[in-house]
């Protein structure tokens, strides 16, 4: 389960930021009869950590102070501050304004509280669930939320919204109020564990401000520059289009009292600054203009920190080890272009990518190579498969691969010297059996006679230096690739449309994979604009897997399901992977605290940091002093 809408695209381009085994059921007529969960949480497989009457979560310092400003740096621009519909280029942070019917717990895996819901009812054989609304809350403007607003938000973003969310509510068959507060989700069937926590991420959103009872006061599935009215912990009270936006705590938010608010969202304003070059970035926050930054350059890391302010302690570096699966960070081929769609050919390239040498000589040692879809968790497939897991894949035998069965998956490997001769010969071996011969310096199609060409799209000027030596070992099989770095609005659009040969994404992945999994690879998403399947993966075999994993009735069957689609998308060889960690480096000016105890689940800075008043008056006196 997975974040919704472009807030994914996002992350790859944000630096400080830097988701068969039940017949259908029909709904009982006595919901309250059959329970299967019920009261203030819910959770996807097991018990919820936290009790009815707990206080507060785990990770948090629930006397944390309140104020301060923090400046934060983003890349690119933006020209929408509507983060639910694939238009446009959406602002960093443009959800926060927004509350959702229950709140994720960041030491739990697929649990959720209430936030907006004051009670979850799921019926005992998952058909359908019902959430409660507190009869206190409120968005902004005064008005209060109301069953009403769930069931609009749920059929507009359906019907209107991202597609990303007609994939994720697939199942969902209605919505409707049953109670003056309440609103029930019916689904399909109850086959799918994950879908009342689902339905429990549904951002809630004004009904009135967009029909105006009819009106037709504003057009949802357009972008907009004007504050939508939300319900959350922050409104938007400045906007400089493409350049910078002010968020500013909602004093008398209604949920700020509720225990899973507690300690939580202490800083009274949030600044995003859009910048155009990641250099200006850094120097910016050396000098002070940002505040908090993480650090995914790993030659910065090494090298760029040794300033006065680091020497003084005035700016602290921080590794933060966690547990966050790292997904698949990765050159995607397209496969919709002819001259990926062939699997040789895709493995053939993976051969002249000399990891080895790049993190000697580009990298300082740093990050791990990324060897599944699903790194850094107990989802990523290791070795050959379980017995568990061959029992799901013995059924495909002869549709897939046989190195799904025969092989550990593994990406091809050098010395780190930088002769890839062995590899070179293996990828022109490749080469050859899928078609393709080199005459003189230029790899030529057989039967086409054209050479083989493309353009390697990129968004983050930096990359280049990674992708240069990769261009070059490209030339040595007589391939001309080109590299194309492009402005966030551009990538964007050609992202949603495909229109790009190769690309660098990272593909997030969450603790508990479900529903999103159809957008990352199922066939119907390949060719639907703006979905996560950017490989253009058409394989029903993934098709049947994702719905095991989907399915999958326990924690167990859902670790064995995930490990076995790994291993056939693995073995497609739809991307040449590069490289995760399982550490956070992380650089702040001295004026923070944080909680002793960190989620194992994401970062929290905005979350759950605030800004210490004894450091950031030490830190403000040091300032004054070193003024001329």
């Amino acid at each position: 389960m997975r974040k919704t809408g472009k807030a994914i695209l996002a992350a790859v381009m944000c630096l400080y930021l830097a988701e068969p085994f039940a017949t259908a059921r029909a709904q009982s007529t006595q919901p309250e009869a059959a329970l299967k969960t019920g009261g203030h949480a819910v959770t996807a497989h097991g018990t919820p950590k936290y009790g009815p009457d707990f206080q507060h979560f785990d990770y948090v310092n629930p006397d944390a102070p309140k104020g301060g400003e923090i400046k934060l740096a983003t890349y690119g621009s933006f020209d929408s501050l509507n983060p639910f519909i694939l238009r446009g280029s959406t602002a960093a942070g443009a959800s926060l304004p927004f509350d959702t019917l229950t709140v994720e717990s960041g030491d739990e895996v697929l649990t959720r509280y209430g936030l907006l819901a004051e009670t979850i009812t799921v019926a005992e054989d998952r058909s359908w669930v019902r959430f409660t609304l507190r009869p206190q809350a409120r968005f902004h403007d005064g008005a209060p939320v109301t069953a009403e607003d769930v069931v609009w938000s749920f059929e507009t973003l359906r019907d209107k919204g991202h597609p990303l969310y007609r994939t994720y509510y697939a199942d969902v068959v209605k919505a409707e109020k049953t109670g003056e507060r309440a609103v029930t989700f019916t689904f399909r069937d109850g086959s799918n564990p994950e879908l009342p926590v689902i339905m429990g991420q549904l951002p809630v959103l004004p009904k009135h401000v967009f029909d105006g009872n009819g009106s037709g006061v504003r057009d949802f599935a357009s972008t907009t520059l004007d504050p939508i009215v939300g319900s959350g912990p922050y409104r938007i009270v400045e906007v400089q289009p493409g350049r910078s936006l002010v968020f500013e705590r909602v004093t008398d938010w209604w949920a700020k009292d509720l225990p899973v608010n507690r300690g939580r969202y202490n800083f009274d304003r949030i600044r995003f600054d859009y910048y155009r070059d990641l250099d200006v970035v850094f120097e910016a926050f050396k000098a002070g203009a940002i505040d908090f930054r993480v650090e995914h350059s790993s030659k910065n890391w090494v090298t760029g920190y040794d300033v006065p302010a680091v020497r003084d302690g005035h700016i602290v570096r921080e590794e933060i080890k966690h547990q966050d699966p790292q997904g698949m960070q990765a050159f995607v081929f397209n496969s919709r272009r002819p001259i990926f769609a062939d699997r040789k050919v895709r493995e053939a390239l993976n051969y002249l990518f000399d990891y080895e040498w790049t993190r000697a000589n580009l990298s300082y040692g740093l990050f791990q190579r990324t060897r599944s879809f699903f790194s850094n968790s107990e989802l990523a497939s290791t070795g050959l498969p379980s017995p568990e897991e061959l029992k799901l894949l013995e059924p495909f035998r002869g549709k897939v691969p046989e190195e799904v069965f025969t092989k550990p998956f593994e990406p091809p490997q050098t010395d780190g010297s930088g002769n890839i001769r062995p590899n070179l010969r293996t990828a022109l071996s490749l080469l050859k059996e899928a078609g393709w011969e080199l005459k003189g310096n230029k790899l030529i199609n057989a039967k086409t006679g054209e050479p083989m060409r493309f353009e390697i799209l990129l968004v983050q000027p930096d990359m280049d230096r990674i992708v240069q030596p990769f261009v070059r070992n490209l030339e040595r099989a007589g391939i001309e690739a080109a590299i194309r770095v492009v402005d966030t609005a551009q990538y964007q659009n050609r992202i949603d449309r495909y229109d790009f040969d190769m690309v660098i994404q990272r593909i997030l992945q969450s603790t508990s994979p479900g529903n999103e999994q159809r957008d990352y690879w199922q066939a119907a998403r390949a060719d639907q604009p703006g979905s996560r399947n950017l490989a253009g993966i058409k394989d029903p075999v993934v098709d049947a897997l994702i719905d095991r994993v989907i399915q999958a009735p326990d924690r167990e069957s859902l670790v064995t399901a995930t490990r076995a689609l790994d291993r056939v998308l693995l073995w497609g060889w739809y991307v040449i992977p590069q490289w995760h960690d399982d550490v956070r480096r992380v650089a702040y000016w001295n004026r923070f605290s944080h909680p002793a105890v960190a989620p194992k689940y994401g970062l929290a800075f905005t979350d759950t940091w605030w800004v210490d008043p004894d450091k950031n008056a030490k830190l403000a006196n040091t300032a004054r002093r070193a003024a001329p």
